[in-house]
């Protein structure tokens, strides 16, 4: 079996360069000077992670100017809210406690500077058993049915 018709073949094959080692900049030198065409892009804002700009409306608004202001709780509420709580015997943590918000929430209802939200508002009412919504603001609520 000395002699077969198989011949010998051996393949060596060298592994291509990786795309991070083709980037560097001695590889593009390199390529540079064999002639080898380089194409090259400078990317904007590349690698400095600004995924957002702020809009025109948010500039507005920082400006606060009358009409794009948020609307905030009243002075009454605010007040019917901390006579309503205290009246309870309850802390702001308490009664962030209570109705499952933080206690800043509270805080922020009580100064005049929440953002009104119905359920919030809802929440509280329940707790301090006045009315903060609607037509009769400040009177108590009627105690719920079976009570």
């Amino acid at each position: 079996m000395s002699e077969s018709d198989w011949d010998t073949v051996t393949v060596l094959r060298k592994k291509a360069p990786k795309a991070s080692t083709m980037k560097t900049e001695s590889a593009v030198n390199l390529a540079r000077r064999q002639g080898i065409p380089v194409e090259t892009n400078q990317k904007y804002n590349a690698g400095t992670n600004k995924q957002h700009v702020a809009t025109k409306n948010t500039a507005k608004l920082d400006r606060e100017n009358e009409e794009l202001k948020h609307k905030t709780v009243s002075h009454d509420i605010s007040k019917l809210i901390m006579q309503g709580r205290q009246a309870k015997g309850l802390s702001q943590k308490d009664l962030a406690t209570k109705i499952c918000e933080k206690p800043q929430i509270v805080n922020d209802y009580e100064a005049g500077r929440g953002i009104p939200n119905h359920m919030i508002l809802g929440k509280i009412e329940r707790v301090i058993g006045i009315k903060l919504r609607g037509k009769d603001i400040g009177t108590p609520m009627a105690p719920p049915v079976g009570q």
